[in-house]
């Protein structure tokens, strides 16, 4: 990895996001390009409609300045903590580019993410104590709208050594492996392999997809690796799987190769970052 892209909004989960960054930092050569988009529509419609209805279109334009001026300072703090956060790893200021924008994220991802290998994002965002069953609208949107692998960060950090690749043998699943044996930092974890099957019917293919990944993983360089075969759905079993094992990180394919793709990302997908309380890292 050269470039790493981490979306940041200064919430708790952004912090938490800075903290896997920092870890990936450190074990490798990559630089991190730090953002902040402050979102538009909260100087738009209705606030424009009641504020310069009641105020006067004058006043109102006072305000939004003083909102503007807000966001910047906002953004100084923001840029302030994480430069802070990753000093104490002793990640080198020349390794940190930080953008301040203003519209919104995902209209400014495509060239954001143009030089990027990984996207990182929290969760949740600013608003995840009013919300605490709902993932962030912005997360769903990014990681639709995103060609690169995306990395949801968690709610807590804890260092990775044992992650799990949920393999299904689609095209998502497949650069996931291309992505994993080509990248170092990611060969030196404990690796799972898990595949299900809802029925005895598939047992044949899934294990044909078990080989399959085995086969890319040790002759990429991964040494620790164990393959298994799960039964019943995939959002009960995987995340039943996780919390069994101890798991660190999910790896899985934002879209199976059996499903339609729907509005935002895969349900499957949008259930295991609900459930999971771990780092998810997705492919298209």
């Amino acid at each position: 990895m050269k470039k790493i892209l981490l979306c940041t909004d200064g919430s708790d989960y952004s912090q938490v996001c800075v903290d896997y960054a920092a870890e990936i930092l450190e074990k490798t050569d990559a630089h991190l390009n730090a953002v902040y988009v402050t979102d538009l529509r909260q100087f738009e419609v209705p606030l424009i409609s009641d504020l310069s209805g009641s105020l006067g279109i004058q006043p109102y334009q006072g305000m939004l300045g003083q909102l503007k001026e807000m966001e910047g300072e906002k953004a100084k703090v923001i840029e302030k903590n994480l430069r802070s956060a990753l000093e104490q790893k002793k990640i080198g200021e020349d390794r940190i580019s930080f953008y301040h924008k203003t519209g919104l994220l995902v209209d400014s991802l495509e060239e954001l993410e143009k030089d990027a290998d990984l996207v990182m994002l929290g969760k949740r965002g600013e608003n995840a104590d009013f919300a605490t069953e709902h993932l962030g609208s912005t997360m769903e949107r990014v990681v639709r709208a995103s060609t690169k692998p995306c990395l949801v960060t968690s709610r807590s950090y804890q260092p990775v050594k044992k992650v799990v690749l949920a393999y299904d043998g689609g095209k998502s699943a497949k650069k996931a492996l291309s992505f994993l044996t080509s990248n170092p930092y990611y060969r030196k974890f404990s690796f799972h392999v898990v595949t299900v099957v809802e029925d005895s019917s598939s047992e044949e293919q899934a294990g044909s997809h078990l080989a399959e990944a085995e086969k890319a993983l040790t002759e990429g360089g991964v040494e620790d690796l164990r393959c298994q075969m799960l039964h019943g759905t995939p959002e009960d079993t995987i995340s039943q799987y996780v919390i069994d094992e101890d798991i660190e990180m999910l790896i899985m394919g934002a879209y199976g190769h059996s499903r339609i793709r729907q509005l935002f990302i895969g349900s499957t997908t949008t259930e295991m970052i609900r459930r999971c309380r771990i780092p998810v890292l997705l492919f298209h």
